[in-house]
This record gives structure tokens, C-alpha cells and sequence, in this order.
């Protein structure tokens, strides 16, 4: 690729895309103590790059033979005539991995003055040092800036790591809905059925409920319905989940599990919680049931999922009152799903008034108040409220640390793809280090329905149940052909 270079483009409302650098009080930034790794090929992360600066109406070019990305130039605000000063982003990435990447991000600046002074007074030499000692504090990284075309009549005097342009590509990359893939084909053999972390030498044995987990309490009572948001695909959220069982069958509630799994597969799932949950156990339920042989999985069928189910049998083998619902359609998709799900919840909240109900899915389907977005659409958690007044139903948002998570979503070609992503909070949610394992509820509810949140720590990636050997390695049947109809 040719490189074709203008000097100072400038354009109607340019100088409000981004600010002169003595304009932003980069003294409140916080400061990276390491580099980010996105989860994603390196090409990808930079073509989502390219797209933000387009957004923003640059025109964007690249070195011919390096990872990096130069902007067209700008000038902030308005300048006297041989005082002029320019801007423009340099983008610097490097592969770690296949599917790991680092992008830096930088805001490189011309200036007219400094190629005008040949000998620089000491007042301006003194204030140059001080700034460039203060801007050295802000990039983490030292990076040399070799190659970086020039400009002509202007000097290239500055260069500064631009954290929060940075900080818009990670939530471009890491703040994504997950897809809920209905439909499609089921083509997994059951003979290739690996899952992480099975322990089949031990069926009969206790469940395995893991740390205690604080503030749960005024949850526990008969009757009451506590609905937990994403992340699904993840170890963290079902491991929080079997702790909630275990607690509540310790306070002596009978307890029902809900699961975003289609409605059809109950009886599939019946069978499994009576057996004895022998690898012929397993191997039924997963023959009998084709949603873990979709040709896509997303984070509804991992591993983690089904072992969750696994530690539900096994408190109702000792003697306790559990059972799994499987409460989602096959193929529905928008309202008509949040009906379905809706319909076999309230059905079997009514056949069971008084048993304890802990529903998992999706941060759209548990909210409690209609969505901004779009006015018709009528989430499950609002249908649950309305359709049972007199038994309680609580919402809980998760809050985490950055992490990954296995997921559907689409790539920057539009395209599904299911894979382990790295999976970032937004700053409202996020977890804060130190911050244990617990349930915080709000003295009233969000602006999204939520009556509390469920704080489970760094994410860690669930893959699907169910994975294809081929050719001596073994693959998601994510990856396969068939694309079903995906769900937010």
C-alpha cells in the first residue's frame, strides 16, 4: 500500500472530535500498571480501530509492511499564522498470539513554532522540559516513534498515549452482548463428549458448594424468585449459583433451578436428576437433549452450566427437595420468547407457591423494568412482576473483574462467531480487588429493574459441553457451518 499523506487536513467541525492536549486533565487519568491483551486477531483489533477513527470522519492509512495506522492531521481550536499546531493518531499493534493482540494508541503533535526556532530561549527550553517530563508520566510504555511520516513546514514534538481513545476500543472489543443462538442444526456426535472437569469416579458423593458467599441471606425464603443476569459461559456465575442452592436447601427451602434450556428438554433433564449420574447417565441426557449437539453453542451449554445441573442432582440424591426447569424456547425469538420463557415460569410458580426459585439468563431477559431501547419489547423478570404479585421476584445484576468468557458475538465483518473473548465490566458494575464474593442489594431497585447486585470476581472461560475432534484436534462445534437465528 502506497502512502498518501495530507497536510493538515482540516474540516467543518474537526476541532471538536478531540481536544489540544493541554485542554484534558490528564492528571486524573488512572494509569495502566500493564498493557491490555485483547482476545482477538490482531487484524481484527485493528480494523475495529480503523472504525473508530472513521466515526469520527478521519481518514485513516497504513504502513505498508507494519501493524500501524496513521490519521489524517487536524488543528485544535484556532492558531496565529507561523504558531500553528497540529494533531493526528499513530496506532502501534503487535501480535502476542493467534488470537491475542496489543493495540497502543497514540496522539502524535506538530508544532509550526519549533521548526521556526533554530535556538530556542531558555524560558521556552525550561517549560518544554518540564512539559515533556510531566507527559512522560502519562505513557506507561516508552515508545519510540521511528517512522512516523513528517509533516512539512512542522515538527514532530510530542507524542502521548491516548488512554481514553484506548479505553473506547476496549469496550468496542470487551463490552459486547452475548448472542443466544436458537435453532440450527445438532451434528455433534455424543462420542465426542468431553467436559471440564468431570469427576466420574465419585457420583455419589456431597456437592460441591464452594466458599461461602456473603449477603445471600435475606434472599432465602419460600416462595421468593431471585433472577441472576449474564455472564453465562463463564465458571464463576454457576459456581455462584451452586452456592445459592446449597444455602438454601441448608435453610430448609425446597428448591427449583431454572436454566435457560428449551422447555422440551424437561423430561430429558428429569431423568438425569433421578439417575445416578454415571457417564451413561450423562451420555442420555445429552442424547436425549440436542441442545448440547448444537452445531453453535454459546454460553448456555458449557461445561460449567452442566455441571451446575451436576450438583443439583447430587443435593437431591441427599435428600433434598431440588429439581431443574428447563423454561426456554426452541425457536422463538424477541417478545415471543420472553412470552415462552415467561409462560413455563409463572406455570410452574403456580403449580409450586412455595418453593424457592433461582432463575439464570441473559441481562436483558431478567430486568424488571421495560427496556430504553425499544418500548414494546417486555422483558421476562417485568412479565414475572406483573403475572405474580403476590410472590417476591428480585433481580440481581453481576458485577466482575475483568476476565473471559465463552460467547457468541458478531466479529467486525458481521459475522457469528463463538470463541473465548476477554469480557471487561463497565464502571458501574465493576468489582473493585479485594471486593469478596457476595450478594449487595439496592435500597431500591435501578433504572433497569435490578434489586441488588452479585459480585463473583475475575471471569474465567466455561467452553461448550459437547467438542468436535478433527484431524487430531479438537474444536467448539461453535465453529461448524449451520447459523441459527441469534438472540441479544
Amino acid at each position: 500500500m502506497r502512502w498518501h499523506w495530507m497536510l493538515g487536513l482540516l474540516c467543518v467541525g474537526c476541532a471538536s472530535l478531540t481536544k489540544d492536549l493541554h485542554d484534558e486533565d490528564l492528571s486524573q487519568e488512572e494509569l495502566p500498571t500493564e498493557e491490555t491483551v485483547y482476545l482477538v486477531p490482531l487484524d481484527e483489533a485493528l480494523l475495529t480501530m480503523r472504525h473508530l477513527f472513521e466515526e469520527r470522519r478521519y481518514d485513516v492509512f497504513e504502513r505498508e509492511g507494519e501493524h500501524e495506522l496513521y490519521t489524517s492531521a487536524h488543528e485544535p481550536g484556532v492558531n496565529l499564522p507561523r504558531n500553528r499546531t497540529f494533531e493526528r493518531y499513530f496506532v502501534k499493534g503487535a501480535a502476542v498470539g493467534p488470537r491475542q493482540s496489543v493495540i497502543r494508541v497514540f496522539r502524535l503533535r506538530y508544532r509550526e513554532q519549533d521548526t521556526n526556532i533554530e535556538q530556542k530561549p531558555k524560558w521556552l527550553n525550561d517549560r518544554v522540559e518540564e512539559e515533556e517530563k510531566y507527559l512522560a508520566q502519562k505513557t506507561f510504555e516508552r515508545v519510540t516513534f521511528n517512522g512516523v511520516p513528517d509533516m512539512e513546514g512542522f515538527k514532530m514534538v510530542r507524542g502521548i498515549r491516548d488512554l481514553p481513545l484506548e479505553r473506547k476500543l476496549l469496550s468496542k472489543l470487551e463490552m459486547v452482548p452475548s448472542l443466544e443462538l436458537v435453532g440450527g442444526k445438532t451434528s455433534a456426535p455424543v462420542r465426542s463428549v468431553s467436559v471440564e472437569g468431570w469427576n466420574e469416579e465419585a457420583p455419589d458423593a456431597a456437592a460441591q458448594c464452594g466458599e461461602p458467599l456473603e449477603g445471600v441471606a435475606p434472599l432465602l425464603a419460600a416462595g421468593h424468585t431471585v433472577l441472576v443476569a449474564d455472564p453465562l459461559g463463564t465458571r464463576e456465575l454457576p459456581e455462584a449459583a451452586t452456592r445459592m442452592l446449597c444455602d438454601a436447601t441448608e435453610h430448609q427451602l425446597s428448591v427449583a433451578l431454572a436454566l435457560s434450556i428449551p422447555a422440551e428438554d424437561q423430561p430429558a433433564l428429569d431423568d438425569y436428576l433421578a439417575s445416578e449420574g454415571h457417564g451413561p447417565d450423562l451420555e442420555q441426557l445429552l442424547v436425549a437433549s440436542s441442545f448440547w449437539r448444537r452445531v453453535y453453542q454459546d454460553g448456555r451449554s458449557s461445561s460449567a452450566l452442566l455441571r451446575l445441573i451436576e450438583q443439583a442432582r447430587r443435593l437431591r440424591a441427599h435428600g433434598n427437595a431440588v429439581t431443574v426447569v428447563a423454561f426456554d424456547s426452541s425457536a422463538a425469538s424477541g417478545n415471543a420468547r420472553e412470552e415462552e420463557m415467561a409462560k413455563h415460569l409463572i406455570a410452574f410458580r403456580k403449580a409450586n407457591p412455595d418453593v424457592w426459585l433461582l432463575a439464570l439468563a441473559g441481562d436483558v431477559h431478567v430486568r424488571t423494568k421495560p427496556v430504553s431501547w425499544n418500548k414494546d419489547f417486555d422483558p421476562l423478570g417485568a412479565r414475572l412482576m406483573k403475572a405474580l404479585p403476590s410472590s417476591p421476584v428480585k433481580a440481581l445484576e453481576v458485577g466482575f473483574q475483568r476476565g473471559s468468557q465463552y460467547s457468541c458475538r458478531f466479529n467486525v465483518w458481521e459475522q457469528v462467531e463463538c470463541n473465548v473473548y476477554a469480557l471487561s465490566p463497565s464502571e458501574e458494575v465493576r468489582q473493585q480487588p479485594g471486593t469478596p464474593r457476595k450478594v449487595a442489594l439496592f435500597s431500591a431497585p435501578s433504572d433497569k429493574g435490578f434489586h441488588g447486585r452479585l459480585y463473583v470476581g475475575a471471569l474465567n472461560a466455561s467452553p461448550p459441553v459437547i467438542q468436535r475432534a478433527e484431524a487430531g484436534t479438537t474444536r467448539s462445534v461453535a465453529q461448524q457451518r449451520e447459523t441459527p437465528s441469534p438472540n441479544p
